[in-house]
């Protein structure tokens, strides 16, 4: 199987007309200077020399503001220069993100012509009151209209939610999910919503107006909805936002995050979650008298199993007051209980 690798290609607040309480692209993405085509080329080949494997897919990805609210002769200099690279079997795809309120015919006619493969709507909330709380600029009929254009034009659907907006509860989250699983994306992005600095949200939050999700909440929500997504066959390619030098701890000097759910290895707190959910069911019903059980666990779960920093097997220890005695087996689908002792 091909490593799959992502170039990314900030071009904050380019083509954004709003600006929504949560975000600042300027702080999320580390870059305040807009790009051109030459910048393109410099992080393009950046990249290209530092990958390692040879035999690899690579897209060039525009993120971090709506790609296609720029004007067309800017959206033009910025694809040209991927696409050359597409053309001389440098990188294999293009991807962008943008708003759904910026989807049309013709915007997707302009997107064809550089062979552009997916894309990815920043949703957030099936929610009105929340968008319009979140001063987003766009309603959910938006993303039903673009979400269908976009199938219909045969490109690659992606759909981008985030939970812990302001008034939104689980409910609304799954509420969310559902709806978006109506649409069909092919692959979905969940983020938590961080408390970033010089933002609407920010205010709220030193006013005592918005109070975050904790870490708990966080990935019990993401669990949840993971699962809904994996069981549609919906493929979740990044839960939690990336960690780089602004996004990362609080505590850490140069942090452009105030307050939130932030942690290193999110997807794998909510992917360890889903295991100990599983392995706690499969364990309580268990006579109360068995002190260890040896479970086989195939290679691709064990550290998931185990959960960060072996939360899983003290989990179990503490609760349950069993010993989980593991083996490798990359014959097992996940985990198999093998021996009750």
């Amino acid at each position: 199987m091909k490593k799959e690798y992502i170039i990314p290609i900030f071009v904050p607040h380019l083509g954004c007309p709003n600006d929504c309480t949560f975000c600042n692209q300027k702080k999320i993405s580390g870059q305040k200077k807009n790009i051109g085509k030459k910048d393109v080329a410099e992080i393009i080949e950046y990249y290209l020399n530092n990958f390692r494997e040879k035999d690899k897919k690579i897209e060039v990805a525009f993120f971090g503001g709506s790609f296609t609210g720029i004007e067309p002769e800017k959206q033009e200099e910025l694809l040209s220069m991927a696409y050359k690279y597409v053309k001389m079997g440098k990188i294999h795809g293009i991807r962008i993100s943008t708003r759904p309120d910026y989807i049309n015919q013709d915007i997707l006619n302009l997107l064809k012509k550089y062979k552009v493969e997916t894309i990815e709507l920043g949703v957030q909330s099936a929610n009105d009151y929340i968008l319009e709380k979140c001063k987003r600029g766009h309603n959910f009929n938006d993303v039903k209209k673009a979400s269908k254009l976009i199938r219909k034009n045969n490109f690659l659907l992606g759909h981008q939610m985030m939970i812990g907006l302001p008034e939104s509860t689980q409910k609304d989250e799954i509420e969310t999910a559902k709806k978006l699983i109506k649409l069909k994306p092919k692959v979905i992005r969940i983020y938590p919503v961080l408390v970033i600095k010089d933002t609407k949200l920010a205010e709220d939050y030193a006013n005592g107006d918005y109070v975050p999700n904790t870490l708990e909440q966080a990935v019990e929500t993401s669990a949840v909805l993971l699962k809904m997504f994996n069981k549609k066959k919906i493929d979740v390619i990044r839960i939690g936002l990336q960690s780089t030098e602004e996004i990362c701890n609080p505590e850490n000097e140069g942090s452009q995050v105030i307050a939130g759910p932030y942690h290193p290895a999110f997807r794998q707190l909510v992917e360890s979650r889903i295991c100990y959910d599983e392995i706690s069911k499969k364990i309580g019903r268990l006579n109360n008298k068995v002190k260890k059980v040896k479970v086989a666990v195939n290679d691709n779960c064990i550290n998931n199993f185990i959960g960060h920093k072996r939360e899983n097997i003290n989990r179990i220890k503490e609760i349950y007051n069993v010993d989980l005695l593991i083996k490798k087996d990359g014959n097992v689908k996940s985990f198999k209980i093998l021996e009750i002792m």
